[in-house]
């Protein structure tokens, strides 16, 4: 029974865009673990629902790692232009958090200046491989519990179970 399977390119591209996208947001990033699990479920579910059969645990794991790379990718290109709304977010709690804190360093303001680095390729592809490898498994986790959830299909229902036999007739001793 070789039955062919839908690409999985197109769920692994939608799960892993609403993955990076989100994790990617200002103030929605501190849920990125989440998001990249859901958009994997989100991705097995899709698959699932054009799949003619269930989706085994490889299934979602696959379609999981798929999506984990294209979250990667999607949360590396937006955050190129959101690094600086971050890097100001950040320098207005640190000077928030000196004013109240009284074992603050000194220094704070030249480490957080030294700690902001312009854009350079290499810590691009850096962040890029770092991304991949971490959303990858992550992904693989959440398409392993979206294959759990959403990829079961009910058997189909040319198999007819046998009559239920008649009540004995007559008197019961």
């Amino acid at each position: 029974m070789n039955e062919q399977r839908p690409p999985l390119f197109v769920p692994a591209l939608i799960g892993g865009t609403v993955a990076g996208v989100l994790s990617s947001v200002p103030f929605l990033n501190c849920l990125c673990c989440l998001w990249i699990l859901g958009g994997a479920m989100l991705a097995a579910a899709l698959w699932a629902k054009d799949c003619p059969t269930s989706l085994m645990a490889g299934d979602g794991a696959l379609i999981g790692a798929y999506t984990g790379i294209f979250a990667a990718i999607a949360h590396t290109l937006i955050s190129i232009p959101l690094a600086a709304v971050n890097a100001r977010y950040f320098l207005k709690m640190f000077e928030r958090l000196s004013e109240y804190a009284s074992e603050m360093p000194q220094d704070w303001r030249q480490w957080f200046d030294q700690s902001i680095a312009p854009f350079s390729i290499a810590g691009f592809f850096l962040n890029l491989i770092i991304s991949a490898v971490v959303f990858c498994l992550l992904g693989a986790l959440g398409g392993i519990l979206g294959a759990a959830l959403f990829g079961k299909k009910t058997p189909p229902s040319g198999i007819v179970p046998p009559p239920v036999p008649p009540p004995p007739s007559g008197p019961v001793a």
